[in-house]
């Protein structure tokens, strides 16, 4: 085979995938994307060729990450691609040591599985291209996620393509074949819309105002005067607020007072915050802030702890979602960070380089992070607050369920990345998380887009882009818990188990064969 064949074929499984993507993407491509790389893994594998594939979807899929730091974006691109290239090698050299390459096909499930399990609990975590996140735009088609989180559609796409591809390359095809291949993609597609309309919102009503204050986070958000950012939010919900009103919802970072936690009733925005609610008895605030605590004696080695310029001390910056009423405030720091943006790998080489670090461009240095899920609790509810990257994380978001959270709320500033597919692909994957815990979600963006979605996964109302707005709706609370918020990540943690088994069996193998 010629290489420019090989390369034209990888390169088509990327833009397939690529193609496939939310939120323009036709998800039904997904089915066929790998087949070109199998192809090339059959009869003609290079780790050159699968990188090009892997590289391809990357850069068309997270390109605008580039709106923030150019050369992270490089990196990111370039690592994640060079990850799931070797992920894909080691489905090769497994299948070839314990099958001779001519069958295991199956081993590729258990190693993407895998693969995506760590970018989901790893330092560099980068769960946004786990392949099940495809069908957040059919979100009337894995309607089944209630049960399998987006593990089970990384499943159905490889076991498709697997399928399909085997009936193609094999001399003698069969009935059974076609409609084995017509079961895979059609059941779970009935499966789920029959879920759909039958499923019933539970729970009793509340009523929830959402803020879009609109602010440029590269020329407003840091410089305006705390005064004008709260007029910017209290403007737009003011107008929205009856006697029924329970919460009010402000984005990520809305508050850039550099809040000391350690008196935090004295600051300008959290009185004003109060002053407001004084009106409202019954109501109570969510909005993030950008905090810092000091760090207890003794905190000089963890990784998060700064170091006073002019003293011997330690302080610690959070990302910080905080519910507030017109008496009391209750707090919850970021918990799963964003890599480079918020946090930086704690690796011995990089501790030596920690303080140098802080001064490059598009990085924060490490952030302060609650060890666990904590729900913000008022009026009988309990609210999962996420915060901006949280709400990409399923298993994550199942912990605030199993603590009590009835309803989600999804605080972000999606505005750093503009007006391109990245707000857009993040709105639609907080439809996965609603269908995953069958929770409601109110969702406050800075400058993205907010709005409502209910328990099947559907937007409700939202905004426009870039848009000085407030939206107010009637969302449905549910204690009761799916399947996949008592299990988590089963379908990740067992691929883990069987991806060892498989590794352990191919070294046991290769011992014998050497001998």
């Amino acid at each position: 085979m010629k290489a420019v064949t090989k390369v034209g074929l990888a390169l088509l499984s990327g833009l397939l995938i690529a193609a496939a993507w939310p939120v323009q993407g036709l998800a039904p491509l997904a089915f066929v994307a790998f087949i070109p790389l199998l192809f090339l893994e059959d009869r003609h594998y290079s780790f050159g060729t699968s990188l090009i594939t892997f590289l391809t979807w990357n850069a068309l899929t997270t390109w605008w990450v580039w709106k923030t730091t150019a050369a992270g974006t490089i990196g990111m691109i370039l690592v994640n691609s060079l990850l799931m290239a070797c992920a894909f090698w080691a489905y090769h050299f497994v299948k070839s040591r314990l099958y001779d390459g001519k069958k295991g096909y199956y081993i590729l499930i258990i190693f993407v599985l895998a693969f995506e399990y760590m970018h989901l609990h790893w330092q560099l975590n980068w769960p946004w291209l786990n392949l099940g996140n495809v069908f957040s735009h059919y979100h009337t088609w894995v309607q089944w996620y209630s049960i399998t989180g987006i593990a089970g559609g990384t499943v159905w796409v490889l076991l498709a393509n697997i399928l399909i591809y085997k009936y193609i390359v094999l001399s003698q095809r069969t009935k059974a074949q076609i409609i084995t291949i017509l079961c895979v993609l059609f059941i779970p597609v009935i499966v789920s819309k029959i879920m759909y309309h039958c499923y019933e919102e539970k729970g009793e009503d509340v009523e929830i105002v959402v803020v879009q204050p609109n602010l440029d986070p590269y020329t407003e958000e840091f410089t305006m005067s705390a005064p004008k950012i709260m007029e910017r939010n209290l403007s737009v919900a003011d107008p929205l607020m009856t006697d029924n009103t329970r919460f009010v919802v402000s984005p990520e970072s809305a508050i850039q007072e550099d809040i000391w936690l350690e008196r935090i009733d004295y600051y300008y925005s959290i009185r004003q915050l109060r002053t407001f609610l004084q009106q409202y008895p019954n109501t109570c605030y969510v909005i993030g802030i950008s905090a810092y605590g000091m760090a207890p004696d003794g905190s000089a080695d963890d990784f998060a702890a700064r170091r006073f310029a002019d003293a011997d001390k330690y302080y610690y910056a959070y990302n910080t979602a905080t519910l507030i009423t017109h008496d009391s405030v209750q707090l919850y720091h970021k918990s799963r960070l964003t890599p480079g943006a918020e946090a930086m790998p704690s690796w011995w080489f990089m501790r030596m380089i920690k303080d140098q670090a802080l001064n490059l461009g598009g990085t924060v240095g490490t952030l302060k992070k609650d060890d666990q899920a904590r729900v913000l609790s008022f009026d009988g509810h309990k609210v999962g607050t996420l915060i901006c990257y949280e709400s990409v994380f399923g298993g994550y978001v199942t912990e605030f369920v199993r603590k009590g959270a009835d309803l989600l709320f999804v605080i972000t500033n999606d505005g750093w990345w503009g007006d391109s597919p990245g707000h857009r692909q993040h709105l639609e994957f907080s439809k996965l998380r609603a269908i995953e815990t069958r929770r409601s979600v109110a969702r406050s963006a800075n400058t993205g887009i907010s709005g409502f979605i209910n328990q099947r996964g559907d937007i409700v109302e939202q905004s426009k882009y870039w848009e000085h707005t407030a939206l107010r709706n009637t969302l449905k609370t549910n204690d009761r818990q799916t399947f996949y918020v008592r299990y988590g990540d089963y379908i990740y943690r067992l691929s883990v188990y069987f991806a060892a088994l498989l590794v352990a069996l191919t070294v046991v193998r290769l011992i014998i064969r050497k001998k």
